[in-house]
């Protein structure tokens, strides 16, 4: 399972424009309900202590995020973000024993905030790949991985979609790497090239397949499963999850943020919050025991 957005392009820090992106709360409001119960998390010393003196001293913990790719992260009906991933932050700002401040941003932005000091963590479904890591540090917290989606009663096989029209959200890797490698792939067979079809919004590529109007969508496995469960018979997945790749929260390289989160987040492993957050959004398959550093670049 996993959600792959494309490399932003290193925009100058000053282009940085924080803002709210396309509300996407029609589709999304079968999640979990507001009122859930959150999940008690204790601070951990040890995480604190790891700490760069800059961010312990400011008392919060700045998480930037792009909410439109549910159940990951998206909007509620006031614009808030939810989603497991929101969780998860801030489960990890209650673990450095700091007050979680999210600013809503659009994705290609993030990591150029992080690069001007403007946010201490990324946490938008990021694929970990060499890359990014030439930019950043990723703490890999979950394992996801490609899933396509269908009309209900429509068989597509993703490894043969040649003639067909693919549904993306725009920027993620589905829509930069995994169609067009699959469409030049059929060209170069002498087959038909799959026409893509990117949109701004996940919901948005969903929609356009349970209406008829793409062949199939093919987005990270949370997210793909989600918009099956969503839209109530009109999709169905449409064969496996494959290429599973790490998640990571990204941080400011070579700054003691990594080694910061990973020990947040393992403490969360360790006593049981981490596995609480993710079975209470349906995304327990990609669960891990051992968070790690840049994990992605190893492969």
């Amino acid at each position: 399972m996993r959600a792959r957005h494309a490399l932003p392009a290193l925009t100058a820090v000053a282009a940085l424009m924080l803002t709210g992106c396309a509300d996407n709360t029609k589709a999304d409001a079968g999640g979990p309900k507001a009122s859930s119960a959150a999940i008690d998390v204790k601070k951990d010393d040890r995480a604190v202590g790891l700490l760069p003196a800059k961010v312990a001293k400011a008392g919060q913990l700045v998480l930037a995020t792009s909410p439109n790719y549910a159940p990951n992260e998206y909007k509620d009906p006031a614009g808030k973000p939810i989603g497991w991933d929101i969780e998860m932050g801030n489960a990890v700002a209650a673990k450095l024993g700091l007050k979680a401040e999210y600013q809503v941003a659009k994705f290609d932005n993030i990591i150029p905030g992080i690069l001007g000091g403007k946010i201490d963590i990324g946490i938008s479904s990021f694929t970990d790949n060499p890359k990014r890591e030439k930019q950043v540090d990723f703490v890999n917290y979950y394992l996801a991985g490609v899933q396509w989606a269908s009309p209900a009663g429509k068989v597509v096989d993703p490894a043969n979609a040649c003639g067909l029209k693919v549904a993306v959200q725009a920027t993620t890797f589905q829509d930069t790497d995994e169609v067009p490698a699959k469409s030049d792939a059929c060209v170069k067979a002498g087959k038909a090239e799959i026409k893509k079809m990117p949109f701004e919004t996940q919901d948005s590529a969903a929609t356009a397949v349970a209406l008829g109007q793409a062949d199939a969508f093919s987005a990270d496995s949370p997210v793909s499963l989600y918009a099956i469960q969503q839209l109530k018979g009109k999709i169905q997945a449409a064969g496996k999850t494959f290429d599973a790749t790490p998640y990571g929260m990204a941080v400011a390289k070579n700054s003691g943020m990594a080694e910061a989160v990973r020990a947040a987040l393992q403490s969360l492993v360790d006593d049981g919050s981490y596995a609480k957050i993710l079975n209470k959004w349906g995304v327990a398959d990609g669960g891990i025991r051992q968070i790690t550093i840049n994990a992605g670049g190893k492969g």
